[in-house]
């Protein structure tokens, strides 16, 4: 799964249906983002918080798709408002793995073994399958989509997803690399959308982080050399020359965002797949948002991107419209 695609692997979609946009929620137990991993001492205080974003979402006209793990799927606050929501066709569920807090626990908890696809397959599987069935029994709805907790694929997921019967992954960050923390590269993949199996009943979604400036041609091999001089890619950014921006509200403001979107679109993206931890709705459990400020922040962030999108003509999407509309 971890194979650069080649080119003949990307999709297309029914005349007409793109561009459009996803906006996808890390559904997530609150945890100490600088701490070791831990079995224990999470927390779901922000839960409730969900539904003033749900009414938000509904709102602005969008059905956001929640990937929930597995303390979230045991919440009963969590199964009130996104089952609501997902029984009135408001809300879309998917499934995210955070192996450290998913049972069976077998494995030595550790940052290596926190992303998934490094587990040894049999367990890699136990723990999805547990995650997979406690959200089709509590939310009474089969998931179709996964997002791999920190992004961790591995070698044995797509088959794992596959014989689940998920037909998307999004666990793709195109352009970022994790390997100094013994998790997948992803560099070399591409941002649009692309066929995992050669029988085309796997589909990829990446998250869209796309290179902008006057050298985004060269990102791919500008941009992970300059890994090392953090101030010199700032002053890249800064000039206008080489910048990589994800289209999510944690570190990214708005006229970057915005900057993204445009790049995106120029680069003829049928899906702007937009992300973004739900911890983040509570001040002070994840470092994007830390004061109320920052927190009407987020929400003014998600306004200027949707009001920018209607204005270029990019529609909100659901999985049911990508899978009714990808061309197989």
């Amino acid at each position: 799964m971890l194979e650069v695609p080649p080119a003949q692997a990307g999709a297309a979609f029914a005349p007409g249906f793109a561009p459009v946009a996803l906006l996808t929620v890390d559904t997530e137990e609150e945890f100490d983002w600088n701490g070791p991993f831990s079995q224990t001492g999470h927390g779901l205080d922000h839960v409730p918080r969900l539904r003033k974003f749900q009414q938000f979402c509904e709102n602005i006209g969008v059905s956001p798709v929640y990937l929930i793990d597995w303390p979230v799927a045991h919440s009963p606050f969590a199964i009130e408002i996104i089952g609501g929501a997902v029984r009135d066709g408001k809300a879309e569920l998917g499934i995210q793995l955070h192996p450290w807090v998913n049972p069976p626990h077998s494995e030595e908890i550790n940052g290596f073994n926190s992303f998934a696809g490094n587990l040894p397959a049999e367990v890699e599987r136990e723990k999805f399958l547990r995650l997979r069935d406690a959200i089709a029994k509590n939310f009474a709805v089969q998931p179709l989509i996964y997002r791999a907790g920190r992004y961790g694929l591995g070698p044995n997921t797509a088959d794992l997803l596959k014989d689940a019967g998920i037909l998307i992954d999004s666990s793709v960050r195109a352009h970022f690399d994790y390997g100094e923390h013994g998790g997948p590269d992803y560099r070399n993949h591409p941002l649009h959308p692309y066929w995992i199996d050669r029988e085309r009943t796997l589909l990829e979604l990446p998250l869209t982080s796309p290179f902008a400036g006057r050298l985004r041609q060269h990102g791919r091999c500008i941009y992970p050399a300059l890994k090392a001089m953090p101030s010199i890619r700032s002053a890249m950014a800064r000039a206008g020359l080489l910048e990589r921006i994800s289209l999510t509200p944690e570190g990214v403001n708005a006229t970057e965002a915005l900057r993204g979107i445009g790049c995106a679109l120029e680069a003829k993206l049928p899906v702007l797949v937009f992300s973004f931890h739900s911890p983040s709705l509570v001040p002070g459990f994840t470092p994007y948002v830390r004061n109320e400020e920052d927190l009407d922040d987020l929400y003014d962030w998600w306004r200027a991107v949707y009001a920018e999108l209607r204005l270029r003509g990019v529609k909100p999407t659901t999985i049911g419209e990508i899978l009714k509309n990808v061309q197989r």
